[in-house]
């Protein structure tokens, strides 16, 4: 087709509106996931200012960290009311929940208002995914989830720093305002720029039902294998992100600021890992990119504890594993988009849900193996979660070809 051409012309504008769309809503999950995140490092800055106890803004981000369950009953919802309006609804929470605790700074507005934060996040997180999964054809799929899922990163990169800058210059508050502005932004333009979905297609009563919704995944045994691979990859994940601090403090006596460099380590290594599936995952085949991922953070958990002799080498061993972990999951989230195409959402939040279960799981058995054995019982544990995640893969996607060897894909 000529460059003149007009329908190459229409198709161009059309490919140069989506990438803009995905930015935008990229910068908004950038929001989301700082309002997520970034109660870990300024836990102690935020009980100092509302004047409680530290374990009390533990309990706020359990609560945050906890929203996440309710992700399973907004799947459904999603898939009958729209992306587009289930995204706005995301940032209308945040905003929300921000706006009044910076208005009314009492440890139990702050609670709600975290929780909020963590709701709107995983109501937007699967409609944005699904609205991929509708646009982008499959074959360029894990380029653009690589492309919205670098906001993860960004926040810990980009959001978390800003948000210390903010509360050293006007308080503890200002982060709260801030967030809360912009996700009243981001609303607005995602309303000017996102097309409003056609009903048809949505108008089925049973796609908002919930037993509909949660039966088609049970008969689905790829979504059933998806599910496991969620739980148990984020299970091993948060078994070591829980103590890794611990570990490096015991090992190396590092002070407060010196663990900082640890965790700039792990963002930059999940930046690296997002850009990894954003320049792989496509070329070299998404399922064939994922047990590749699996296997490498097996490596990746199983080698850790040798890393222990040396700092440099502790750091360069994170670095290594977050590049495989967050590599894993971005591409399961690039591949899961195409299992149940007319439930998307119902499958992208049942994913995240099951993964947040996997976390809060991973977090309990991290710390209480590191308590009683140390940091290589948990190495061991979070090897042995990816090879049940490795043997899910295969038994899951590709028993059906029994043909060909499941490792030929």
């Amino acid at each position: 087709m000529p460059p003149d051409d007009p329908k190459h012309r229409d198709a161009r504008s059309r490919s140069d509106a989506l990438v803009f769309d995905l930015f935008l809503t990229g910068a908004c999950r950038l929001v989301l996931n700082t309002a997520r995140r970034f109660a870990y490092p300024f836990a102690p800055a935020l009980s100092r200012g509302m004047g409680v106890p530290l374990t009390y803004i533990t309990s706020i981000i359990a609560a945050n960290q906890a929203s996440g369950v309710l992700a399973l009953f907004f799947g459904p919802l999603t898939d009958r009311l729209g992306y587009r309006f289930m995204m706005m609804l995301g940032l209308f929470l945040l905003s929300l929940g921000m706006l009044a605790a910076a208005l009314l700074p009492f440890y139990a507005v702050v609670l709600i208002a975290l929780f909020l934060a963590g709701l709107g996040k995983n109501i937007f997180d699967p409609a944005i995914q699904a609205y991929v999964g509708e646009r982008v054809p499959y074959e360029r799929r894990g380029l653009a989830i690589g492309l919205i899922e670098t906001s993860w990163a960004a926040s810990t990169l980009v959001g978390i720093p800003l948000a210390g800058l903010l509360i050293e210059w006007h308080g503890w508050q200002a982060p709260f305002v801030v967030m809360g502005l912009a996700a009243l932004a981001g609303m607005g333009l995602i309303a000017l720029r996102l097309p409003v979905e056609s009903s048809s297609g949505k108008a089925r009563p049973e796609i908002a039902d919930l037993r509909y919704a949660w039966r088609r995944l049970w008969q689905s045994r790829t979504a059933r294998a998806m599910l496991v691979l969620a739980f148990l990859v984020s299970m091993a994940n948060d078994g070591i992100f829980v103590i890794f601090g611990a570990w490096l403090e015991h090992k190396f006596n590092l002070s407060v600021a010196q663990l900082g460099l640890g965790s700039s380590v792990i963002g930059l290594a999940e930046l690296l890992g997002e850009f990894l599936t954003v320049g792989l995952a496509d070329r070299m085949g998404k399922r064939r990119a994922l047990l590749l991922g699996v296997g490498l953070s097996m490596v990746g958990y199983g080698v850790l504890p040798w890393t222990g002799s040396a700092l440099p080498y502790a750091l360069a061993g994170l670095f290594a594993l977050f590049i495989a972990v967050e590599f894993t999951f971005v591409t399961a989230l690039s591949v899961a988009t195409e299992i149940l195409p007319g439930h998307r959402a119902t499958m992208m939040s049942a994913m995240l849900a099951v993964a947040g279960l996997g976390r809060m799981s991973g977090a309990v058995t991290g710390g209480l193996l590191w308590t009683q054995y140390g940091v290589a019982a948990v190495a061991l544990v979070s090897t042995a979660l990816c090879g049940g995640a490795a043997l899910s893969i295969v038994l899951g996607m590709w028993g059906r070809h029994r043909s060909r060897p499941p490792f030929i894909f």
